[in-house]
């Protein structure tokens, strides 16, 4: 496996994370989704938000968008559109990656910080990062809603992406 494949690989496992997170949520209770609890941030909705938001400004940086808004410091609409931002979103920067020949993970690209400050990094450290950063407030949503009293979330580790994948090409 190259690095291109492995990141287009990920994105892919993003989208697929992201839209059994966002469908399993969708069949619980709508009074739980803005219901808070304590965690980094304070419900289901604020939580997947961020995702949103931060994956967002990840792609924007990816294509040189020269100022990118961070959804989380002016969104103000409901849960239903921010699982349908997040998985727009997330088709978006994997449908992106997709097109990308090696050269583009290889070359450093150029932004700024929301802050201001201007920073450059290779773009296959931003896909990665992007990522695991989705993957690990994605395990925040699981805590939150265990603490809402939901019992059954869906798997969305890589590996069980990977497994299934593997099953639909062997038939």
């Amino acid at each position: 496996m190259t690095l291109t494949s492995l990141l287009k690989n990920y994105t892919a496992y993003n989208l697929w994370a992201n839209t059994r997170l966002v469908e399993w949520l969708q069949s619980k209770p709508a009074d739980l989704w803005q219901q808070e609890v304590p965690s980094s941030f304070p419900s289901l909705h604020s939580t997947l938000l961020h995702i949103w938001s931060a994956e967002k400004v990840w792609l924007d940086r990816l294509r040189q968008v020269p100022s990118p808004v961070f959804l989380f410091q002016h969104f103000t609409g409901t849960t239903a559109e921010v699982f349908e931002g997040l998985l727009a979103n997330s088709r978006d920067f994997a449908t992106y990656i997709q097109a990308q020949d090696e050269t583009f993970f290889q070359e450093t690209c150029h932004f700024r910080f929301l802050s201001g400050q201007e920073d450059g990094r290779v773009r296959a450290d931003m896909i990665q990062h992007c990522i695991q950063h989705s993957t690990f407030h994605r395990g925040q949503v699981v805590t939150i809603a265990r603490n809402l009293g939901l019992t059954d979330p869906p798997a969305t580790d890589y590996i069980v992406y990977v497994r299934l994948e593997a099953e639909k090409r062997t038939g």
